[in-house]
Order: structure tokens, then C-alpha cells, then sequence
């Protein structure tokens, strides 16, 4: 019986005020942008990858292997089961968008644009709490996307500069007993700063700061009133080394420091009723990723990665976060990219984040789990 009230607390009060289900990779920031990216497990700040670097580490763009001009498109699909309370989510494929370009403007100043869905999903589970009378159905969609114009500008032989603007994109919809708020859309804005220096002829250090992005406050028109809520995105810190023993192959090491505290920790939540807030609890997270890049003929490079970070949510925090699963830790990434034509070169890419599984230690029971694989085809044109 104490059981069945605490899970009714939790739905009452937890999932009542629930918000931003979370694409869960590290925490609900994905690893990379494109397949070449994600490819090396999300190890690429000090040696980048493509045009997408504009939106990474926009100091890269002035170290791309083009003439002139390159374009990277592509898309992913992520499958990612998940379970609250051992009961599943019904909805289990996203759509993820990509796509940047870069041209040179002269040898030292390089202009990219990038745009690509970095974070969002939902979920769609029919009764999380079984033992009570009803079906209490958690359904949530959560999109952001960004638009990054920027600049790459080499110094010397040595040392690249960048900046980027970021323009973001912020979709919500949250179903649960409590209320029921509609599909609505905000914009904000930040800033991403970078920079690479070469240390030796082997050696690569890189550096990039994206902003905490500042976004509008959500707005739901209902029945009862209005209810709203602003949730920006974190700023994230990243630091990499690329190390280039040979020619053809590259090994890069990066850490991230995502400053989740800052934009999920305790958020104001507006309703008819006045101001409450939501504890959802999330702590800062610190990712370490590595990456291979092999190139083994003239025309294909394969690509290794694994990540690591340890789950913004702990057992003090499950009780709340029933509808944000972003709780996978430990991912495994494979890659290929194979010279097409000319100019023009096609990646795939496979990531598997492996199953974790956290339990409240409040007394509920309530436990939520996850797992994924992610699917990308990025197509490369450069001249």
C-alpha cells in the first residue's frame, strides 16, 4: 500500500509537473551531428570532422581538408526502448536531421553554417503506475534544434580561431493525469567560441565553449488558465587532443563538461494555481570520449569510438524524471566513409548505447531504463 500512494505522489506531483523528455546519449545532448562525428563516439573538437565543426568547435572550419567549398547532409534514426516501471514506451523511432557547408573565403578565413536537431524525443507510455485505478498515461514531444552561422580564421600554421552565433529552436508538448499542454514552440540564442592549436606535427589540441542558450518562455493557453515555463540549454565545455602518429591515422581524446545544475536542476514552473517549481535534480556531467580513424585504402576510412558519462539522474532524482530517461552512460560507435566519385563521398554510421537501468532509493519502487541504437547517412560534397 505504501507503495501504491508514493507512485501516486509521484504522478501527482513528479510527472503533474513534468517537462523536457530528454534525448538521452550523454544526458539529452547528443554525441555528434553527422555520421563522420558520430563515427568517433563525440571525439572531435581538436581535429574536425566536416562542415558540422560550426557547430562543435567552429575553429575547425579553418582546418578542413577542402579547396574551396564542401557541404555535408545526412540524417540518423534512433531507436531507443525504454521502460518506467517495467511497462514500455509505445513510441521507439525518431527522425534526426542534419546538414552544414563551408567555403573558403581565402587561406586564412573560412565561413560555415550548420543546422541539425541536437537534442529531443519524448515519450509515450500508456500507465506508469499500474497499481493505481485508471491508466495514468505520460505522453511528452520535446524537439531543439539549432542554426549555427560562423567563421573559422587561421592565425598562423599553428594556432585557429572561431566563433559561431547560435539561433535555437525549442518545441514542447506534455500529456500526463494532471493537464494536458499542446505542442508549442519557442526561439533563443547563444554563442559557441573555439580554438585549435597544432603542438607538433603529430599533436592537436582543441578547445570550444558553447554558451548557456538563452531561450523564450514557453506559453500553453487552456481550460484552467495559462501555465508556462522557460528551459534553457546548458552551456557545455569541451576539450580534445588529436594525435596523428602516421599518416592515415588519427586518434583523438576529448572531455566535455556539460553544466546541466545551471538549466535542470530546480525549474519555475507558472500555472493557474501561481508558481511552483519542478526538482527534477539533473547534475553537471563530465564526458570522456575516444575515437580511431583508420583510413585503409585510398578511397575508405573506417572510424571506433566509445563514450562514457555517468547519468545527470541518480536514484534521489528517478521520482521526477519518469518521463526524461536520460540515463545512458557507457556507448560503443562504428564508421565508415567511402570515396563515391571525385568529389563526393558517402559515411555511415552505427552507435549502441548500452542498457542502464536506475531504481528510486525513496521507497516508490518506480525504476526507469534504457537502451539505443542510432543509425546515420551523411553524403559529403567538396571542391
Amino acid at each position: 500500500m505504501n507503495r501504491i500512494a508514493s507512485m501516486a505522489a509521484t504522478v501527482g506531483v513528479g510527472m503533474g509537473i513534468l517537462s523536457a523528455p530528454a534525448l538521452a546519449t550523454n544526458g539529452d545532448q547528443m554525441l555528434g551531428v553527422t555520421a563522420m562525428q558520430w563515427g568517433m563516439a563525440g571525439a572531435y573538437t581538436a581535429a574536425p570532422q566536416d562542415a558540422a565543426t560550426v557547430l562543435t568547435n567552429p575553429a575547425g572550419l579553418a582546418n578542413l581538408p577542402m579547396e574551396e567549398f564542401r557541404a555535408d547532409l545526412g540524417f540518423g534514426f534512433l531507436n531507443p526502448p525504454r521502460k518506467a516501471n517495467g511497462l514500455d514506451s509505445d513510441s521507439d523511432l525518431y527522425l534526426i536531421p542534419s546538414g552544414a557547408m563551408a567555403y573558403r573565403i581565402n587561406d586564412r578565413l573560412t565561413f560555415g553554417m550548420g543546422m541539425a536537431g541536437l537534442s529531443g524525443m519524448g515519450v509515450d507510455f500508456p500507465d506508469t503506475a499500474p497499481g493505481l485505478a485508471g491508466n495514468q498515461a505520460v505522453v511528452t514531444t520535446k524537439q531543439f534544434y539549432k542554426i549555427a552561422p560562423g567563421i573559422g580564421f587561421r592565425v598562423n600554421d599553428r594556432l585557429s580561431l572561431g566563433a559561431a552565433l547560435n539561433l535555437d529552436y525549442q518545441s514542447l508538448a506534455l500529456y500526463n493525469p494532471n493537464f494536458q499542454l499542446p505542442q508549442n514552440q519557442v526561439y533563443g540564442f547563444g554563442a559557441t567560441l573555439g580554438a585549435t592549436y597544432r603542438v607538433s606535427d603529430a599533436l592537436t589540441l582543441g578547445v570550444s565553449y558553447a554558451t548557456r542558450q538563452a531561450m523564450d518562455e514557453f506559453k500553453w493557453n487552456t481550460l484552467a488558465g495559462e501555465y508556462g515555463m522557460t528551459m534553457d540549454a546548458p552551456p557545455i565545455l569541451s576539450v580534445g587532443l588529436a594525435f596523428e602518429p602516421m599518416p592515415g591515422l588519427l586518434v583523438e581524446a576529448d572531455v566535455k563538461h556539460i553544466g546541466f545544475s545551471e538549466v535542470l536542476d530546480k525549474v519555475d514552473f507558472n500555472t493557474p494555481g501561481g508558481k511552483t517549481q519542478m526538482n527534477f535534480g539533473w547534475d553537471d556531467q563530465t564526458v570522456f570520449a575516444i575515437g580511431v580513424q583508420k583510413q585503409v585504402n585510398p578511397k575508405t576510412t573506417v572510424r571506433l569510438g566509445f563514450n562514457y558519462g555517468e547519468s545527470p539522474i541518480g536514484p534521489e532524482d528517478v521520482d521526477s524524471n519518469i518521463g526524461s530517461l536520460a540515463i545512458t552512460e557507457k556507448h560503443l560507435s562504428l564508421g565508415v566513409t567511402r570515396q563515391l566519385g571525385q568529389r563526393l563521398f558517402g559515411s555511415l554510421s552505427f552507435a549502441h548505447a548500452f542498457h542502464n537501468k536506475v531504481t528510486s532509493n525513496s521507497g516508490s519502487g518506480n525504476t526507469i531504463e534504457l537502451e539505443q541504437n542510432i543509425v546515420n547517412l551523411q553524403m559529403t560534397y567538396r571542391y
